[in-house]
């Protein structure tokens, strides 16, 4: 147990794929609050991104034996792992939603563009980014409508702020966003 410090994630992914649960628990433990937090943040939910996590962590487990790990770290193929959970969440909580309120038109095209742009760990990274720096209602309106698919009037009572508030300020969050992480020129 002393060596495993020191071994490398190639070493440590070898021996979890041969069936190694000591080695699994290591790479879990190395990376499960990075994974989380990924989560977090493109679902904007502590339960969900717990089992997002989770749900990441069971599909490496499985994919492992294939995985031909590239560079130092396996951090960026949990992300990319993770990125499919989120998205995949995302896509059952519009159904769910869209089956309660006939309101959920309105959190769709919110909820999609975000969703669309989880294919890049870089412009993961950069959306987080920019997430982190808008004000806490800012943060609170895209976390409610973008990520856990609230219709405008749904999350406005849950904030106790005004309808337009929402539809305005979501609309300037969108448009900064997509400034920000779409090149210019294009």
């Amino acid at each position: 147990m002393g060596d495993s410090v020191t071994q490398s994630d190639a070493e440590l992914v070898a021996a979890a794929a041969a069936g190694n649960e000591h080695a699994f628990r290591l790479l879990y433990r190395s990376y499960v609050r990075p994974v989380f937090w990924v989560a977090h943040g493109l679902l904007g939910s502590r339960p969900e991104a717990e089992d997002a996590t989770q749900e990441t962590f069971l599909a490496a487990w499985r994919k492992l034996p294939e995985l031909d790990l590239v560079g130092d770290s396996l951090l960026p193929w949990l992300v990319t792992i993770c990125r499919f959970q989120c998205a995949n969440r995302i896509r059952r909580l519009q159904r769910d939603r869209a089956h309660l309120t006939s309101a959920a038109d309105e959190s769709l095209a919110a909820t999609i563009d975000i969703e669309s742009q989880v294919m890049d760990a870089a412009l993961v990274a950069r959306v987080l980014q920019e997430v982190g720096a808008l004000s806490e209602l800012d943060q609170q309106i895209f976390r409610l409508c973008a990520a856990d698919g609230y219709a405008y009037q749904a999350a406005a009572d849950r904030l106790g702020v005004s309808h337009g508030v929402v539809r305005n300020r979501l609309s300037r969050i969108r448009t900064q966003l997509r400034s920000t992480i779409e090149p210019e020129g294009t």
